[in-house]
């Protein structure tokens, strides 16, 4: 399979950090597969964190505004939170998240879950292995459907 040239496709939108607000993620989070051993509302917790924290990591958000911007209920935020901790990406103490450097390496600890996936596993993949893309692997968590339940084609 031939890789597809790495040029942008419209160069007059190249995204640029903005003058206020300061966030990025880590390559390492999907290539080194630090995002495998999470769940879904962990994954989108912890992009949501990555979104809004200031250049030292630092978020407040309510639980109440959390679940409501992120669509979770407090049990689902809560685990979530577990799982981001449980893994070293964040650390929390009422009301402040914070977002943390990657770990050197991913902590193989099974994902706090109630309700396992087929996605859920506690081996990590070797940095060789094929990776999924994003889409597929929400697709696969089910967060890929719209709200109608139609399944995304693409």
């Amino acid at each position: 399979m031939t890789r597809a040239a790495k040029a942008p496709i419209d160069p007059d939108r190249i995204r640029a950090i903005p003058s206020e607000g300061f966030s990025w993620i880590d390559r390492r989070f999907v290539r080194e597969g630090f995002v495998m051993p999470l769940g879904r509302d962990a994954v989108l917790l912890y992009l949501f964190l990555i979104a809004v924290s200031d250049a030292h990591g630092i978020s407040f958000y309510a639980e109440p505004t959390l679940g409501k911007l992120l669509k979770l209920t407090v049990d689902d935020l809560t685990r979530a939170r577990a799982q981001l901790v449980d893994q070293e990406l964040i650390l929390y103490r009422y009301p402040l998240y914070q977002v943390l450097p990657l770990p050197r390496q991913v902590t193989r600890r099974a994902p706090v879950s109630s309700t396992p996936t087929p996605l859920d596993r506690t081996e990590v993949p070797s940095p060789d292995e094929n990776l999924m893309s994003m889409r597929d692997f929400l697709e696969l968590r089910g967060r890929g459907r719209p709200t109608g339940g139609e399944p995304v084609h693409g």
